[in-house]
């Protein structure tokens, strides 16, 4: 079990990431790829992602075992709790200070027991390790991050919800289940022992796309704490492209139904926003949500629709959802 111990300093400076963050998901997705649950989530982008590859899977597996520690200078951080883009990541991978790296092999090491299956710096250079990560984003992550943004602002506007309805008390509550807020510490499920002391640093939480079953924070203390954790993944299409099913969309109404949805609210509020009944709002969205134009997930006693990027493609004409 995970144990995060918290001060009230600590529970004023709860912080939600703004985005996904490119190196979490890079690292994150590598376990992902290897394994074969979560096909209904999964199984599509593993099929695409395996034949984009080009043999970057070698040197990524020394690093990024299946399961357990994996070095915590492949997922930089920054004090300020911005996640990172792709090339700013990259170019903090770079300077990690060549003893931290070392050192971290060496942890890495002793995890295994196996210290001829990881990774020499020596032949292996760095640099050469900075590269694969970077194509194994380029073939795993680029393609779908407007997918993965869309599902982080989703778990982000359900957070924000219980931010707003209970502070931040309601938003560590709110955290999904194999999360648990017993004040003053928030537990986790997590494959080994461990306690975590914020001692008034506050705590950043970063909804991964990638993260599965259980959370995940950095092995080295000293690090800023950040607590990443799965989002919930809709009943919607993961990957969703235009089909078929586009000509159930026309009409007024629900064109009307969709815009309505903005950045995020209830059955009840769509209802009101569109000028429809409550049994019309929802079924118009059921609709929306088999066609893979919008995420619905539960908020407390409620359900909250966002747009995934389908959606917000057709409400500007087809405009692509640009990364960042």
């Amino acid at each position: 079990m995970l144990r995060i111990h918290m001060s009230g300093v600590d529970l004023s400076r709860v912080r939600m990431a703004t985005r996904p963050d490119a190196l979490w998901e890079t690292a994150l997705s590598f376990h992902r790829l290897r394994d074969r649950r979560g096909s209904a989530v999964f199984g599509k982008w593993r099929t695409e992602t395996r034949r984009r590859l080009n043999g970057e899977v070698r040197l990524l597996s020394a690093l990024i075992p299946p399961r357990g520690y994996f070095p915590d200078f492949l997922t930089p951080s920054q004090e300020s709790g911005e996640p990172y883009g792709i090339d700013a990541g990259m170019e903090a991978l770079r300077g990690t200070p060549p003893g931290r790296v070392l050192a971290e092999l060496a942890l890495l090491a002793a995890e295994r027991r196996d210290p001829g299956r990881s990774p020499d710096s020596r032949a292996e250079p760095f640099g050469r390790l900075a590269d694969v990560l970077r194509g194994y984003h380029r073939a795993a992550i680029e393609p779908y991050w407007p997918h993965i943004r869309a599902s982080v602002e989703a778990d982000r506007a359900v957070r924000g919800r219980a931010l707003l309805d209970g502070g931040a008390d309601e938003l560590l509550a709110s955290l999904p289940p194999m999360i648990r807020w017993r004040a003053p510490v928030l537990e986790a499920d997590y494959p080994v022992d461990r306690d975590v002391r914020l001692d008034g640093r506050g705590l950043l939480l970063q909804p991964s796309f990638f993260c599965r079953v259980t959370p995940v924070v950095y092995r080295d203390p000293e690090l800023p704490p950040v607590l990443v954790y799965p989002v919930t993944h809709s009943r919607a299409p993961v990957f969703a492209e235009p089909g078929p099913w586009l000509g159930r969309l026309l009409g007024s109404t629900r064109s009307t139904v969709l815009s309505a949805i903005g950045n995020g609210c209830t059955t009840s509020e769509l209802a009101l926003r569109a000028g429809v009944s409550l049994a019309s709002a929802s079924q118009h969205a059921c609709v929306l949500r088999e066609a893979g134009l919008i995420h619905t997930l539960r908020h407390g006693g409620s359900v909250l629709h966002t747009l995934t990027p389908l959606g917000g493609s057709l409400l500007r004409g087809g405009a692509p959802l640009a990364m960042s």
